[in-house]
């Protein structure tokens, strides 16, 4: 019998969905192949309880500012954000094309005493639900046809909705760093990034507006050896995307 979702047009590349799948194991292993993801996840956070705090009006002084909310990762992975979001009090649905990431984020999520709602597909299986915050992040440069993944994590989207959404920028300085350096010496797997994918932030914004969306932040993420990974005026390596409702 054939599943109505599998009929669904999807944006999943089966290669990129494959070579995630192979990390499962190990996504939690914060000096495993997963151990840039890890590193990044910091800042992620900073970025997104900023963003939450603004579009809700929150003082920034409670630790469940989505308590109440919905929340959708898209790409989730094993879960590194996913459980964050779930412990800032968000009814968390997790959302990967690899089904090998969802087996290990229901196992560490279980093993955390989280209840997230994990499931394997692509965004536009979702059809009709709609979530207040949706993330994505680090998964468009792997996807099939940018311009309809953004029109289904649109549809994902509330009416008084916040998306959050991270991607590399197409840069010599992204080139060098992520492919040339951080590939080549093992820092991330090699092959999982193909710098011709990378969109600029205006190449992404016309995206967003073409979805029917507001495009109201735009932050850089960089490195540096003393601190690591930190938010940044700066884009030239990688960036956040807020985006709402116009």
């Amino acid at each position: 019998m054939t599943n109505a979702s599998d009929t669904i047009e999807s944006t999943i590349n089966a290669a990129e969905a494959a070579h995630f799948g192979k990390m499962a194991a190990d996504w939690w292993d914060p000096r495993g192949s997963s151990a840039m993801l890890h590193r990044l996840n910091p800042p992620r956070l900073a970025y997104i309880r900023e963003q939450v705090d603004l579009h809700w009006n929150a003082d920034g002084t409670g630790f469940t500012p989505l308590a109440g909310r919905t929340a959708l990762d898209v790409g989730c992975g094993a879960g590194l954000l996913a459980e964050p979001l779930a412990r800032l009090g968000a009814a968390v649905t997790g959302l990967d094309a690899a089904p090998e990431n969802i087996a290990v984020a229901e196992i560490h999520a279980a093993q955390g005493g989280l209840a997230i709602d994990y499931r394997a597909g692509s965004v536009e299986s979702l059809r009709d639900q709609r979530f207040d915050l949706v993330t994505c992040l680090e998964v468009i440069e792997h996807v099939e046809d940018p311009a309809r993944f953004v029109r289904g994590l649109a549809d994902a989207l509330a009416e008084d909705g916040l998306l959050i959404l991270s991607t590399p920028n197409r840069t010599p300085v992204s080139r060098l760093a992520m492919i040339t350096l951080a590939e080549g010496f093992g820092a991330i797997p090699r092959g999982t990034h193909d710098w011709n994918k990378f969109l600029t932030p205006d190449e992404l914004t016309a995206l967003f507006e073409d979805a029917g969306l507001r495009v109201r932040d735009v932050r850089g993420l960089a490195f540096t050896p003393s601190r690591g990974f930190a938010l940044s005026d700066s884009t030239a390596l990688d960036y956040f995307l807020t985006a709402t409702w116009a």
